[in-house]
């Protein structure tokens, strides 16, 4: 079964990619690589008090991130 591109996990496992790997990502949130696996694989989602850290890092939107506490993207406005 493929995976939503849009969807939370999609958006963790893009941010995992561009920030190099499970341990680099660890090591940037103060979390063991097996808590980020656990985030992969066990159908977790980023907790929200790494959300921010993880949007500075990577430029991925909070709101792609967690969109359940940040609510959707915001629409681009008219120019």
């Amino acid at each position: 079964m493929k995976q939503d591109p849009l969807s939370p996990a999609a958006t963790l496992r893009e941010a995992i990619k561009q920030i190099g790997s499970q341990t680099a990502t660890g090591r940037l949130l103060g979390v063991s690589q097996a808590a980020v696996w656990a985030w992969l694989n066990e159908g977790k989602v980023l907790p929200a008090e790494h959300v921010l850290r993880v949007e500075e890092a990577t430029g991925i939107s909070r709101h792609r991130l967690r969109p359940d506490v940040y609510g959707p993207e915001p629409a681009e406005h008219a120019a």
